[in-house]
């Protein structure tokens, strides 16, 4: 499937593009960046830069990242991408303590709230499960292949998450699916038992997360989507609670020409611990939207918009800690025509820990430079420099636009090009 003929118009360094990622251990020791095929870890307990131990011949990736994440304890982080491989760390030592060999593309990963199995998916829609049992923290795990778990059957996979109760792993995909299968005692023997689907959305669900507090221990599902739209939903059912367009309030409603309306999709979203905010990251929004949930009411609503002022900033990922900050990451890499390929810019927002934090009137503060932990040594190691020319940076939020339209958005071809397709496909052609 990935030897596919190109349409017109795309070229290699399109689909190459790849956007920044970030990621924060649970109880912000750690703050990670990837970048391309470049992973940046800084220690924020230990105020260092992180040095990576990987046994491995060469750089850890070596090709670009697409998907990381700490594990619920923050004892384990897991790295994949392009390059197929996906690297387990121990957060303790930084050292790859295991390297797993997938046969397609990684795009997701997920790890199990106890710890145990790591999960990945792949741009064929093959959920597949890694068994940590050996792992103890120091030494390296014996070589580990990973079990086919469950299939979206050749769609890709987009987002994978644990239901906070750890009972559903809920994977989303390309073509408008949310799935919510039952984690069985020995998922190594595959996922059977679906529990629901939940249906609604119109484009591809780009992210997933889950919305809980300490009266609603089980959580509800609330998703991110190309149709511009974030959806709460009852995982248990597959009902759909409540639905939130999200770019007229950001005033991200575009036209293409013909006086129809575009869609700006939403490209990434988390919730934030201890309450009921959701942040929404949007394509061409400088800034995110601060989403409320009423879990009781089962609704969603807009509660603000945080703008980031004085510089071309569009996140490209988003990510939380029992901190109360939210970690934003604006980036890319393999930009054409730049001397710097791989770019990342991080920010920080504060005013997430205080009770009157949904209040519109509340006021959320984009913090200085200077005023983040870690400071300057934590900006310099994830942002390989302290600073980058605005206009590049707008450069690489129209690069992302455009590598997530070639990836997800489906694209409609002539009969004779569909025949072309199918006669060229990798899994079609006579193994010599």
């Amino acid at each position: 499937m990935e030897d596919i003929p190109m349409e017109e118009g795309e070229t290699n360094k399109d689909i190459e593009v790849a956007p920044a990622l970030i990621a924060v251990h649970p109880a912000q020791e750690s703050v990670a960046v990837a970048v391309g095929s470049e992973l940046r870890v800084f220690d924020i307990h230990g105020g260092s830069a992180v040095s990576l131990v990987d046994d491995s011949c060469g750089p850890s990736h070596k090709d670009s990242i697409r998907a990381i994440r700490y594990g619920a304890k923050g004892k384990l982080f897991v790295s994949a991408g392009d390059d197929k491989l996906v690297k387990i760390w121990s957060t303790e030592s930084w050292r790859c303590i295991c390297t797993v060999s997938s046969e397609k593309r990684v795009s997701a990963v997920a790890l199990s709230n106890d710890g145990l199995y790591v999960c990945f998916a792949d741009k064929f829609g093959v959920v597949w499960v890694v068994d940590l049992d050996d792992f103890d923290g120091n030494q390296a795990l014996v070589s580990k292949k990973a079990a086919p778990m469950l299939s979206h059957y050749c769609s890709i996979i987009t987002s994978l998450e644990f239901s906070p109760d750890g009972r559903f792993v809920v994977s989303a995909d390309r073509d408008f699916k949310i799935r919510v299968t039952v984690f069985p005692k020995k998922p190594l023997d595959g996922l059977h038992e679906i529990q629901s689907f939940c249906l609604g959305h119109t484009e591809f669900v780009s992210c997933l997360a889950f919305v809980y507090t300490s009266e609603y221990p089980q959580g509800f599902l609330v998703s991110g989507s190309g149709d511009s739209t974030v959806r709460l939903w009852d995982i248990s059912s597959g009902s759909l609670l409540d639905t939130c367009k999200v770019e007229s309030k950001a005033g991200l409603l575009e036209s293409n020409g013909r006086g129809e309306e575009c869609n700006s999709p939403v490209t990434n979203l988390c919730t934030i611990p201890d309450g009921t905010l959701i942040a929404v990251a949007i394509q061409s929004l400088q800034g995110i939207v601060l989403l409320s949930c009423d879990l009781s009411a089962r609704t969603l609503s807009i509660a603000k918009v945080v703008s980031i002022k004085g510089e071309a900033f569009i996140p490209t990922s988003l990510s939380t800690s029992s901190s109360g900050l939210l970690w934003m990451v604006a980036g890319v890499s393999n930009l054409r025509g730049c001397d710097h390929p791989s770019l990342a810019r991080v920010r920080v927002i504060s005013g997430f820990r205080e009770s009157s934090a949904c209040s519109p009137e509340h006021e959320q503060t984009v913090l200085g430079d200077n005023e983040i932990p870690g400071g300057d040594k934590l900006l310099e190691k994830l942002q390989g420099s302290l600073s980058v020319d605005e206009k590049v940076f707008l450069a690489a939020a129209e690069a992302v636009k455009t590598a997530m339209s070639n990836l997800l958005v489906k694209k409609q071809y002539s009969a004779e090009k569909r025949d072309l397709r199918k006669r060229t496909r990798n899994d079609r052609k006579i193994k010599q």
